[in-house]
């Protein structure tokens, strides 16, 4: 099943770590864990925190500690195939949280939410537009998706993987409108 994740962060540094996470499972079971850091993360940006309005305070008190959210991660999302809008930066912080974890590193792989967006409308218009079309198709519907698409980054968690996969779903809904043709 495909599933769309995304992490807030401390920061964009080199050393940033993850603070909060969310995903979205392509049937719209979700979820959404504020992270409490183990006591090596220590970045921390202020301007990161007036996008995002989460304080390092806040998830000291209320955030699940780091490794408990690690280990659901595992339980919940192996098998699946996860995406994430930017997985080069989601993907840091997802390594991050699992070697903190003690966990391997690649327990858990991000893809681009665009490649199941892709992947969805071939699906549905493979033997329904010609073969030499089909290219095309996909591509339309992705940029229909796009255009029905006008939703800013809430820059937290749990909006921005609703976000991913209602992107994905108007992507479906175009393939199946042209399917249906």
């Amino acid at each position: 099943m495909f599933v769309f994740l995304d992490f807030e962060a401390s920061s964009l540094a080199k050393k940033s770590y993850p603070i909060e996470v969310a995903w979205v499972f392509e049937d719209g079971t979700e979820e959404s864990h504020l992270i409490r850091p183990p006591l090596q993360w220590s970045d921390w940006d202020d301007e990161a925190e007036a996008i995002h309005h989460i304080t390092r305070a806040e998830i000291e008190a209320n955030g699940t500690p780091h490794d408990v959210v690690a280990q659901r991660m595992i339980a919940v999302l192996s098998g699946h195939a996860l995406f994430a809008s930017a997985p080069s930066w989601d993907g840091k912080w997802l390594s991050a949280l699992l070697r903190a974890a003690k966990q391997p590193r690649h327990a858990l792989r991000l893809r681009d939410s665009e490649e199941a967006q892709r992947e969805t409308a071939t699906a549905i218009l493979r033997g329904v537009v010609p073969d030499v079309e089909l290219g095309r198709a996909v591509a339309d519907a992705v940029v229909l998706g796009e255009v029905r698409d006008h939703d800013v980054p809430a820059h937290r968690a749990l909006a921005d993987a609703r976000d991913e996969w209602r992107r994905w779903g108007l992507v479906k809904r175009a393939a199946e409108e042209r399917a249906g043709a």
